[in-house]
Formats: C-alpha cells, structure tokens, sequence
C-alpha cells in the first residue's frame, strides 16, 4: 500500500492549471496519487466503522470534454461497483482548500428516506454534529455554511428538498484551508479524516 503524504501546494495549484487536458494531467500526476493512497488507506477504517464493507472510487472526469474539473476527489462506498447513488464519504480538493465529507448527491434514490429519519432524528444529530463543521447543499460549488449558522428552517428546508427535489443534495463534514500546515502531515490528516468520519457515522446510518 502507498503511504499517504499529506498535501501541499502543489496540488491545490493543479487544480487552476488553464485548459482541461493541462489540468487532467496535472491531476493525474499530482493530486490523483495521494487520493489513492487515501482511499486505500481509509477504506479497511470506514469498513470498521460502520460494519459494511467500504471501497474506494478516484473521481475520474471521464465525461467532460471541454470544461476542466474545478474540483477532484476519493470517494467510499459500500459499493464495488460505484459510489453516486449510495450514501459516502469524500475527501477532495478545491484550489482553495480540502473537504471532508458525508454525501448524499443527486443521483441517490435514498434521499427521501434519510430526510424522514434526519427529521425525526433532527434534535440528537444537531447536538451530536461539531460547530465548526459544514453543511452544503451542492458538491459542485466550493462555498459551506457552518454548522452553528444553520437555523431552524434551514434544516426545515433540507429536509424538504430532500424529500421533493431529485436534484437535492446533502453534504456535512468539515474544510481545512489550504495554507494550514496539517495538510502537509500525512498521519495527522489521516488522524483528522478518520475522527470526522467517525463524528459523521450518525448521518450515514440515517440513510442506510
């Protein structure tokens, strides 16, 4: 297995390299090996965790043909085969910095089923769930609001989305900014990967 080094720079500058055959290959060279080594590294964790058996899938852009990835990622699944419509977790990149995440996205059958139980579960999962972590409502657009933030008809409106929008999606977890100096510690990361998705848990058995 490949040791997982952390990230630097490097990698995040990949991801503004003009044009989408510069960038591909800049993250294919750059970034997409470290994800790999995370993915295989975390796997046999996030199997642990949960009790169901996790791989990893490398974001591979494999249908874009003309606009560059903004953004790349790993993803777990309990699914050999893929990972958009089961519940997941994700680490990935943006140029401005690294998330971490539990996701339901667009293509999940299992949305309306996970807003019924965040519904009637909604009082414990929002104590349980760290201030500082983040809630999106869209993977492919880098900006979060805090936990603390979110108020009682945001919640009303996820739940909501999720339950009649087929696009809805649904992301919590957390981001580190690319300027701080843990992404660079591979074992810490790792370390801090690993501790959020375990705070994360509750989220994925909401959807199983």
């Amino acid at each position: 297995m490949p040791a997982f080094t952390g990230f630097t720079a490097a990698d995040f500058e990949a991801m503004t390299v003009p044009g989408l055959e510069a960038r591909m290959r800049a993250i294919k060279e750059t970034v997409r090996p470290k994800l790999e080594a995370l993915g295989q590294r975390l796997a046999p964790a996030l199997s642990a965790m949960s009790g169901d058996r996790f791989f990893a899938h490398v974001a591979k852009h494999a249908r874009r043909t003309v606009n560059p990835p903004d953004s790349t990622w790993v993803a777990w699944a309990a699914n050999p085969r893929g990972y958009k419509k089961d519940p997941h977790f994700q680490v990935g990149l943006w140029s401005t910095h690294l998330f971490v995440w539990f996701a339901l996205i667009e293509e999940s059958p299992l949305k309306p089923h996970f807003a019924e139980n965040l519904e009637r579960h909604l009082d414990k999962i929002r104590a349980a769930i760290p201030a500082h972590f983040r809630w999106s409502r869209d993977h492919t657009v880098p900006e979060s609001t805090p936990h603390a933030d979110m108020t009682d008809e945001d919640f009303v409106t996820l739940i909501r989305r999720l339950k009649e929008v087929k696009k809805a999606e649904v992301l919590c977890g957390i981001t580190i900014d690319r300027t701080d100096p843990l992404l660079t510690d591979g074992d810490a990361l790792f370390a801090r990967i690993e501790e959020t998705f375990q705070t994360l848990m509750p989220l994925y058995r909401l959807a199983r």
